[in-house]
């Protein structure tokens, strides 16, 4: 048992110093430039929208190709019985003996000249598709990069948070420290000692809701980023050192009107429905193709006695297709597509207005983060300076210790207030950023 306990120990020693020092491997410093990469490359919702612009190009290969002739070919071989033959009162009969072995060959060739612009139609629908792929993909990313935007600077708050918390828990610990020496001098009561203890016990509980908090964003922006389980974001710290550009309302509506996938996603659908009219009305012409064709066809059943022979002809020419009933069946499907097309320049001009609106709406809130930045700057500024007034009075006996315990809430509501209004500044130039779609 000694031996093994000897082997033990050594063992959980070398386990427990590779688990710490994986620990460490697994902390990443990110930038939100660097998350922005990692998203474009591991992020699932963004692969996907990705392998739909690929379809979207393969459907426009394949709408490009009805460009090309229809070439068909067959080839068959058959039994053939013996045939009989009446009267035409069905009397008189007789067996007609006929080759058995039949075999028809035929290869036939298509290119239509004119199709009442239905293939250049359908191209043209393909390629808006395709954009349409384009701009679904470019839209699912400016999604991905803000809902990754709100997780990165919502756990900088929380990281915030805990340090502001911990520095409050600390000054709360040197006060006690305090209160308990003067006790020994007979200058304190043990009641004002317990009552900064149930505050230190609140700040820990506080700490602890944090903390939890950010393990929970910390493990969202690793799943959606694709990291390694077990690796723990720390959120670049010169974020808020970052000078921070407050452009005019008229450039932001200028990158809107410019940048806005779904401005663009929505005058893309008013192209495709004026599309959809041309292809309906192209059902209401003529179709006209050039034909070729080769036979070799055997026996020749068409002459009694049957010929035991292969025959074979070609042709080439000219043919000319017309549906009759497109006269009074596709004048309703025009006037469908007539009426999606004005819905679409409707829904088109309704989109402006939500962006315009949306532009506005966020510009107003982006100016009154700052105007809150200002303020929030001021409280602490003056939190600060009556904390440290009250501790000084409390220290001479000139101060009651609820007054202390308010000046000691007040800074670090104030001091949380200042985190969170630096982050917000931050967060409303990113929404800036993501409803003109510049992200």
């Amino acid at each position: 048992m000694s031996k093994k306990r000897w082997l033990i120990v050594p063992l959980c020693a070398v386990l427990c110093s590779q688990g710490l020092f994986a620990q460490t491997l697994n902390r990443k410093v990110l930038g939100i430039n660097e998350m922005f990469r990692l998203a474009d490359e591991n992020s699932q919702s963004i692969q996907t929208y990705k392998t739909g612009k690929e379809a979207a190009d393969e459907a426009l290969k394949a709408a490009k190709s009805q460009r090309l002739p229809d070439i068909d070919a067959s080839l068959s071989f058959s039994y053939l019985g013996d045939g009989y033959l009446w009267d035409r009162d069905f009397k008189n009969g007789q067996n007609i003996p006929m080759p058995h072995f039949g075999n028809n060959f035929a290869l036939e060739a298509q290119q239509v000249i004119y199709a009442g612009g239905a293939i250049n139609s359908s191209i043209s629908l393909a390629e808006l598709g395709q954009q349409m792929a384009a701009l679904d993909w470019q839209k699912n990313r400016q999604e991905i990069r803000f809902l990754l935007t709100g997780y990165y600077l919502d756990l900088y708050k929380l990281n915030n948070q805990v340090q502001v918390l911990q520095k409050n828990l600390d000054l709360t610990e040197q006060v006690i420290r305090n209160m308990e020496a003067r006790r020994t001098q007979g200058t304190a009561l043990k009641n004002d000692i317990t009552r900064y203890e149930l505050q230190k016990e609140t700040l820990k509980l506080q700490l602890a809701k944090v903390q939890d908090a950010c393990k929970i964003m910390n493990h969202q922006l690793v799943t959606t980023l694709h990291l390694p389980a077990g690796t723990e974001i720390i959120p670049d710290s010169t974020l808020l050192d970052e000078e921070v550009k407050a452009l005019a309302e008229n450039d932001w509506q200028l990158l809107a009107s410019q940048s806005n996938v779904g401005l663009q996603q929505a005058q893309l659908a008013m192209k495709m429905s004026e599309q959809k009219v041309k292809l309906e009305r192209s059902e209401l012409l003529p179709k006209i193709a050039l034909v070729a064709g080769e036979h070799l066809d055997g026996p020749i059943t068409i002459e009694v006695p049957v010929l035991d022979n292969n025959f074979n002809y070609w042709y080439v020419g000219v043919g000319i297709k017309y549906n009759l009933s497109s006269l009074f069946k596709n004048n309703k499907k025009v006037r469908q597509a007539k009426l999606n097309m004005r819905k679409a320049q409707e829904e088109y001009s309704l989109a402006q207005e939500q962006i315009e609106n949306g532009v506005q709406a966020n510009y107003v809130n982006f100016l009154t983060s700052f105007t809150d930045l200002r303020t929030q700057e001021k409280s602490v500024e003056l939190a600060n300076q009556n904390y440290d007034v009250t501790s000084n009075r409390y220290k001479n006996d000139l101060a009651l210790l609820t007054d202390m315990l308010d000046a000691s809430n007040m800074k670090l509501s104030a001091d949380l207030g200042l985190v969170n209004a630096r982050i917000n500044v931050v967060y409303s130039f990113y929404k800036m950023k993501y409803i003109t779609h510049t992200l």
